[in-house]
């Protein structure tokens, strides 16, 4: 297999776990680092992959603590493995913040279903509540609250780690990409 196939299969799958629940990509980490320099990791839902531009999208509440430590430092790790494979996609990029108001983030809102806005709609992430296991919303959600506070994590990858777990002889493979989103490089690395 050639390293350009090996590319643009690994963006396949990301493109293919936007639109698929049940895809072993549709979860991945994304890490950043917090203002005292600790690394922070989390699982964030892919919501949007474009190969052509090498870029990925994410959601988020902007009163949440990564909201703030992406203003600080944009650069991230996004980490995604894919069980049926076993293979572990690693990328090194830069975040773009689109905060409430903005088109990216509203037309990103009009796309979510009810059940989701109201991830948006409760208190701040982190802070402390009485969580009670109810079936139904005992309130109605206030849909403009939920939209105030909801944000789209713009992810530009400008490297791809490929790494594909075998029983033996495990394949590992880096690749590079410019400022717009061409593959610039690629090589086979040690695992």
């Amino acid at each position: 297999m050639k390293l350009s196939d090996i590319d643009a299969s690994a963006w396949t799958e990301l493109e293919r776990a936007a639109v698929n629940p049940q895809s072993g990509f549709r979860y991945v980490n994304l890490c950043s680092v917090d203002p005292q320099g600790r690394p922070q990791a989390r699982m964030v839902v892919l919501r949007a992959a474009e190969r052509a531009t090498r870029s990925l999208e994410f959601h988020t509440d902007t009163r949440s603590p990564k909201w703030r430590e992406l203003s600080a430092n944009p650069q991230v790790t996004v980490l995604g493995f894919g069980p049926i494979g076993r293979l572990q996609l690693r990328l090194w990029g830069t975040v773009d913040r689109h905060g409430p108001g903005s088109e990216r983030a509203d037309t990103a809102w009009n796309r979510l279903p009810n059940r989701t806005r109201v991830t948006y709609a409760g208190g701040p992430p982190g802070d402390e509540c009485a969580f009670e296991i109810v079936d139904e919303l005992t309130e109605p959600l206030d849909e403009a609250k939920g939209k105030a506070r909801f944000g789209v994590l713009s992810f530009r990858a400008r490297t791809l780690d490929w790494l594909e777990l075998r029983q033996q002889a495990n394949r590992r493979a880096l690749f590079g990409y410019d400022e717009t989103g061409s593959l610039s490089s690629c090589r086979w690395v040690n695992p």
